[in-house]
């Protein structure tokens, strides 16, 4: 049975990689994207829209997009919100 100290050592060791591999996953999701869904806006009549894993709106400072999921496979871009219907 491995003592104290070395089971302390292990648990903070598997912590300490599983901290790392976090943080490279959210660094890499930052890497080379852009605010738009993969199939791009579908029109200038569309203020909201969505391709089943990002949800993008048009705001006055440009695109907001929200996060994609981990295990997302995106679809066509299809239209939530036409431009001029309230939120």
């Amino acid at each position: 049975m491995p003592s104290r100290d070395e089971a302390l050592a292990v648990t903070l060791s598997i912590a300490t990689a599983l901290l790392v591999v976090i943080l490279a996953v959210i660094a890499g999701a930052g890497v080379g994207s852009q605010p738009a869904t993969q199939g791009g806006p579908p029109g200038p009549a569309c203020a909201e829209w969505t391709d089943g894993c990002v949800v993008c709106r048009r705001v006055p400072e440009g695109l907001a997009c929200s996060t994609p999921g981990i295990a997302c496979v995106p679809t066509a871009p299809r239209c939530l919100r036409p431009v001029g219907v309230p939120i």
